[in-house]
Parts: structure tokens; sequence; C-alpha cells
């Protein structure tokens, strides 16, 4: 996957350990997603998130990247590449920063993502919000992804499985 074709308008990059303190001023400004899924960030917790896999899974697979605007990080994604199965993409989290969003950012990235995966041979791609999260279940519906069914308890909140069919 060339990460730099999944934005026409971002500068796209992997987010390395020198820029943990954007990913955390980033996130910090974000405090409902928190409000649903907790802990609260911390640096440590980006540390985790960073390398964080799902089983059978390899930081081959991993792209942790970041969207830049003339050098600001404005959105942060966690893309697992073919999970569950060969044909799937996984959001494991996407945020935008604060002062960009409801003007459109965010869907025009997703749009994007999507749009280069189905290039690249994707069929779907897969993704949970925390139950309850109106924001995020919004923004989600309006990018034309569905609720698979599927719901799975972690400790302390319910994750909806949603996909969309590329």
């Amino acid at each position: 996957m060339n990460i730099e074709l999944l934005s026409s308008r971002f500068k796209v990059k992997y987010i390395e350990e020198s820029q943990i303190d954007e990913v955390y001023e980033l996130c910090k400004g974000n405090p409902i997603y928190y409000k649903y899924c907790p802990p609260y960030i911390t640096v440590q917790g980006i540390k985790k998130d960073m390398i964080a896999l799902p089983n059978g899974k390899t930081l081959e697979d991993k792209y942790y990247i970041g969207f830049y605007d003339n050098n600001k990080l404005v959105a942060i994604m966690d893309l697992i590449s073919k999970y569950p199965d060969e044909e799937t993409a996984f959001i494991g989290f996407f945020m935008m920063s604060q002062e960009r969003q409801g003007k459109g950012e965010g869907t025009n990235i997703i749009t994007e993502v999507y749009g280069y995966l189905k290039e690249i041979g994707f069929l779907k791609v897969k993704l949970g919000y925390v139950k309850g999260n109106s924001q995020s279940e919004t923004f989600w519906r309006k990018n034309h992804f569905l609720k698979t069914g599927i719901e799975r308890q972690e400790e302390g909140y319910v994750v909806v499985q949603m996909e969309k069919q590329l």
C-alpha cells in the first residue's frame, strides 16, 4: 500500500514516536471520544496504540498514519490491511482535529481512503464505534457504513461493528 495515495489533499505520513506529542494534542481536543471509550488519552496509550495489533497480524499490516496540512497534523488513522480477512481493510481508529471537524474534511479523507482501497483490490472496510457515541455513529453512517449486527463487549463499553462494501 502506498500511503501517499490515500489523500490528494493532505500529505499522509507514518506517525513516528517523535510525533507523539502532536497526536496527543489532537486527541486531547476530542474529549467526547474518550467519554465513551476510556481511558482518557495519554502519551503512553498512544505508544501502545502505535504497535497494537489484532491476532494474526504483524506491523507490516499496520498503518498508523497522520494526515498533514502544511506540516500540521489534522487527522490520525490506524488502518490494518487484510483484516479480518484478505479482502477487508480495518479502520481501528480515525480522528480529526477538533477545529477541522464539521467542515467535510473527515468525510473527504474517508472517501479518498476507501476509494484507494477499492482501487488496490479491497472489497470492504470494517470498523467499530463505541455504542452510545452518537457523534461517531453519525459520522460513519454519513460515510455509508452500515451496522453488521455484531457488538463486542469490552471492559467498560460495547463496540458496534460497521462495514462498507467497496
